[in-house]
């Protein structure tokens, strides 16, 4: 494992094999870490990592305020991870690279093929998130957040953190800063000192720009159909990664490939044989 100083906020990364470069913005929500590439639901299933690495140059990162990466509180975007992306491929030195999301890794994926496409090669967004469910949900987790801050403050917050230990995907209590929180006491300190007002104001800000639609979010749809990247689309089928979320993707996004193959379907040989047929194309 490494640590790289990108956009200002220390980033835990590891780089595997050798080939042309895959830039993997993790799966897990806000507990989007290295590990969960090989831990987490259909990617524990189909084990992306053991046939990528035989071929590719594989970048893996934890995402900002996720698992061992640092973090910084304000109104975090779609648009601060595709910076963070972006600069670990600078800190690198690599051009361009395939990037490849899961699950909430997949709308990084989209924003910065719109936004940097000149750094991207091609786009693999397996199992996005998406869909009214998922929205609600999300919205939901901040509110608890938000309520626990209102009536406890700040430090109750750090306090929680530091006796649980819990991301924001476990307890919702805990914030989207509650990896950082663990993982830095510095900031844990600077955290249990900021205004409860104004804190509550850029959550609120983060939560409407975060999940801002009942489809998946990312990037706006006037900003995809002029993105003319290869791209595969992997669809997922539940509560939280909605094929309807798959299908307006495959929508929007003009050089999309949808593998229309049900969830049961999705075994460790047929998407290996899929994933790998669609980058060797590129």
């Amino acid at each position: 494992m490494a640590t790289a100083l990108l956009d200002g906020i220390s980033t835990r990364y590891e780089v595997r094999g050798e080939g042309p470069p895959l830039l993997m913005f993790s799966p897990g929500g806000f507990d989007a870490t290295i590990e969960k590439w090989a831990s987490l639901g259909i990617y524990a299933k189909t084990k992306p990592l053991d046939y990528l690495t035989q071929h590719y140059q594989v970048i893996l990162f934890d995402r900002r305020e996720c698992g061992q990466s640092g973090g910084r509180v304000e109104r975090v975007t779609w648009s601060h991870f595709v910076r963070q992306g972006v600069a670990l491929l600078d800190h690198l030195k690599i051009d361009k690279a395939h990037i490849m999301g899961g699950c909430m890794g997949c709308s990084p994926v989209i924003a910065m093929g719109t936004q940097a496409p000149e750094r991207v090669l091609s786009m693999v967004i397996y199992w996005p998130v998406g869909g009214p469910k998922y929205r609600m949900s999300s919205h939901q987790r901040f509110a608890e957040h938000l309520a626990f801050v209102h009536q406890n403050g700040m430090q109750a917050v750090v306090d929680l953190i530091k006796r649980d230990g819990k991301a924001f995907g476990a307890d919702p209590r805990g914030g989207p800063w509650a990896s950082t929180i663990k993982s830095d006491e510095a900031f844990a300190e600077t955290y249990a000192q900021l205004d409860v007002e104004k804190y509550k104001h850029i959550v609120v800000g983060m939560v409407r720009g975060l999940m801002d639609r009942d489809t998946a979010p990312g990037a706006e749809p006037e900003d995809m159909m002029r993105c003319e990247l290869p791209a595969i689309i992997v669809p997922g089928a539940d509560n939280f990664h909605s094929t309807s979320a798959a299908r307006y993707l495959q929508e929007c996004l003009p050089n999309a490939r949808y593998w229309d193959m049900a969830t049961a379907g999705q075994s460790e040989e047929a998407t290996r044989k899929e994933l790998l047929e669609f980058l060797g194309s590129i």
